[in-house]
């Protein structure tokens, strides 16, 4: 036998080492901060705004879905990256992840979000399947769901002068039924967002 591995049975047999090896602690594991686990619900009631699916980067990763009277998100594990945005931009709290919520009520954050509505004018046919399929559009202007023609001048984009122009792109909630409903892929709805800190008292 040679001297190395005498050495090292040695070495292995001495009771510190055997102390250390059978009777290891290590020091309680503590959840950081920024951790962002899966999102999870919490008691507060979803008032189905959708900022949460809109904000979401992962496609397929949330829901808001109606069940009766109630809507709740619904996060689906295998497609959820577990970035937290949901959770920051719920103005509700119906959502948290780790400590997310209590770090953003810490530190005053949240975020807001805009959305931007384009219309490619070579690409667009003039059909008005978008000004038509828009909810936005049909809450305000209920005409314009059963005869195609806007009868209001409040609704996101109209055809005007035989063009699709968008009038209010304030009004639009990112919902993109416009940009799928588009036969020619004519309109994009581009999503702006950004982090705002509340001014500390």
């Amino acid at each position: 036998m040679s001297l190395s591995v005498i050495w090292y049975l040695k070495e292995f047999i001495r009771s510190e080492w055997l102390r250390k090896f059978f009777f290891v602690k290590t020091a309680p594991l503590e959840t950081p901060a920024h951790f962002r686990g899966f999102p999870q619900t919490t008691e507060n009631a979803c008032t189905h705004c959708f900022a949460c699916k809109m904000i979401c980067p992962a496609p397929g990763a949330i829901d808001v879905l109606r069940d009766g009277e109630t809507w709740m998100p619904h996060i689906y594990l295998g497609h959820c990256i577990r970035c937290g945005l949901c959770v920051e931009a719920c103005p509700e709290d119906v959502l948290t992840a780790g400590r997310l919520l209590e770090v953003q009520k810490i530190d005053q954050t949240s975020y807001a979000s805009t959305f931007h509505v384009v219309i490619d004018p070579e690409l667009c046919k003039r059909c008005g399947n978008c000004s038509v399929a828009c909810p936005v559009n049909k809450e305000i202007d209920p005409y314009l769901a059963g005869t195609g023609t806007a009868s209001s001048e409040e609704v996101i984009m109209r055809i005007i002068r035989g063009e699709m122009r968008v009038i209010h792109p304030e009004k639009c909630t990112g919902c993109k039924t416009c940009e799928e409903t588009c036969p020619n892929h004519a309109i994009r709805v581009a999503r702006v967002v950004q982090g705002v800190q509340e001014e500390r008292s």
